[in-house]
């Protein structure tokens, strides 16, 4: 396990990432806060162009995030990506709509035996990245679940993202225990709840999420990077967002 377990997605700073230079300030201010790796949100930018700028930062990325047809049509490429990038996980964050059926779900895992199998061989894996509508059920069943169930944990890890479960009336820490043993990576997200019922991304430690249970899940699970991320940081700095979720976390014992 790394020494540094917690990271931020940058993806809640993306406002700031829109040019190279925006890119090298805003990693900076990452690493003030007090990140010592991140995961990836470049998109704007060559992928090799954003890993140097990691690099040049001192930060460590923890995995390439890309499209499933991306891995479809240009695995060796995204394989390379990983290299450079020293890290060893690919990153899918969904899935185009005509896989969330259970014909999608049998294309889907039918794509994965032929893609898998050749990262392995490269010492790299694939890990799926959830949002709520996973949790669809399909003859009783979550699409989520039946994923993991039939996916061989050798060749699809997971991602588990805790606001998203939670959205999708799902038990978080349950899911990471369904999980365990296949979970390099974990999406840290709180939920608050106005007064005028809508549901809102919340710095972690500010809102209702169970985080004892949620943590000591990952611990037993395997968890190796604990990544920090606020899709709406709402009236708030970005950067303040993730310096005060950091602060919560390392209160509740991560480094």
């Amino acid at each position: 396990m790394p020494k540094h377990v917690v990271a931020a997605q940058v993806y809640t700073v993306r406002e700031f990432l829109k040019t190279p230079a925006d890119v090298a300030k805003s990693l900076k201010k990452v690493a003030d806060i007090g990140y010592t790796a991140i995961q990836d949100g470049f998109a704007q930018m060559d992928p090799k162009e954003a890993i140097k700028a990691v690099t040049d930062s001192g930060l460590k990325l923890v995995s390439v995030g890309t499209t499933w047809d991306r891995c479809l049509l240009e695995l060796d490429a995204l394989a390379q990506e990983c290299k450079l990038a020293n890290c060893r996980h690919l990153v899918i964050p969904g899935l185009s709509r005509e896989y969330y059926s259970l014909d999608g779900l049998k294309r889907f895992l039918d794509e994965l035996s032929s893609i898998a199998p050749k990262l392995r061989q490269e010492k790299l894996d694939i890990c799926y990245h959830n949002h709520n509508h996973e949790l669809a059920k399909y003859g009783g069943k979550a699409w989520l679940q039946m994923l993991y169930e039939q996916a061989d944990p050798a060749l699809l890890k997971a991602e588990i993202d805790t606001y998203w479960i939670q959205a999708g009336g799902g038990d978080p820490a349950a899911w990471i225990r369904m999980c365990a043993g296949r979970e390099p990576l974990l999406h840290l997200k709180d939920m608050i709840v106005t007064p005028e019922r809508e549901q809102r991304f919340a710095e972690i430690g500010e809102g209702n999420l169970n985080w004892p249970g949620i943590l000591a899940a990952a611990s037993e699970g395997g968890v190796e990077w604990y990544i920090v991320e606020q899709d709406r940081c709402y009236d708030r700095d970005q950067f303040e967002s993730l310096a005060i979720s950091l602060r919560n976390l390392k209160a509740m014992g991560l480094s």
